[in-house]
């Protein structure tokens, strides 16, 4: 991917290195509760985490960190996907009429509190809809290569992007819209509503890229494959089958790896948001 040359973002806080202690609401069970769900079952983080730790108005989280030292190359390049996205979404928004408001990306190591909530690494890179954040521990792209077996810095660049789509979607009000619709479902239902916004995220990652190469020329040899790969990776039928029981499609709320595969292809080869309506297919 080609990225060395690329803007920088201004809105990437670097908390790295931050001791980050717990509140007394949701405690050390709570935690492993959420790690333990994130991990084995694909239950999304950015729900529990509403339901841990919750800071209230008066107890807001600690003001942002420094910007990453311009010899962090690994942070360097999260700036310069942030400020990829930034450039395609305001673009997009502002075609249709409407003004996008850029999120801030946080990066931290081990643990966060954020508006949402109390977050230990474990549960991978999240949006927080309650501060417009992305929260990033880059622990996760060694565990994406290692674990996941998903190398590869456009892999890493799509996580950044589905991330920045939850807030796209924040900002049209279809995350709102998807927990009002949630409210009185079985959890199976609800499961289904999440698969659906997670898949729309997925697409607009795709979105980004297609944007992204044909106003800046940003995709190498090998690039999308490594993007369609790590969208393949983190399925949850796949992450169910590695964590070593059975695939039970019912709690499903990421979407498998073929439907995330296929929605992600379908945002990289349309480039257009309104290809993404993945709640009426």
């Amino acid at each position: 991917m080609r990225w060395k040359t690329g803007r920088r973002s201004r809105n990437v806080e670097d908390r790295r290195g931050r001791r980050v202690r717990r509140g007394i609401a949701g405690g050390g069970i709570g935690t492993i509760v959420l790690i333990l769900a994130t991990l084995y079952f694909g239950i999304d983080p950015n729900l529990l985490l509403q339901g841990l730790d919750r800071v209230s108005t008066s107890q807001a989280p600690p003001a942002g960190g420094q910007a990453p030292a311009a010899d962090d190359e690994q942070a360097q390049f999260v700036s310069v996907v942030l400020a990829d996205t930034e450039d395609t979404w305001q673009q997009l928004f502002a075609a249709s009429g409407k003004r996008y408001q850029e999120p801030r990306l946080v990066l931290f190591t081990d643990a966060v509190r954020s508006a949402c909530g109390f977050a230990n690494a474990a549960v991978g890179p999240f949006y927080c809809p309650a501060d417009n954040k992305v929260y990033l521990d880059l622990g996760f792209f060694r565990d994406l290569k290692r674990r996941f077996g998903a190398p590869g810095d456009f892999a890493e660049a799509y996580v950044i992007a589905h991330e920045v789509g939850h807030h796209v979607q924040n900002l049209l009000g279809v995350s709102a819209e998807v927990r009002r619709r949630q409210r009185g479902l079985s959890k199976a239902e609800a499961n289904a509503l999440s698969v659906r916004l997670e898949l729309q995220a997925d697409c607009f990652a795709g979105v980004w890229a297609n944007q992204a190469d044909r106003a800046r020329s940003i995709l190498e040899q090998g690039d999308i494959e490594e993007g369609l790969n790590a969208a393949s990776a983190i399925g949850d039928d796949r992450l169910q089958r590695q964590a070593g029981g059975r695939v039970v499609p019912d709690s499903f709320t990421h979407g498998s790896s073929a439907q995330r595969v296929r929605w992600f292809r379908r945002g990289l080869a349309s480039g257009d948001p309104a290809a993404c309506d993945t709640f009426s297919r």
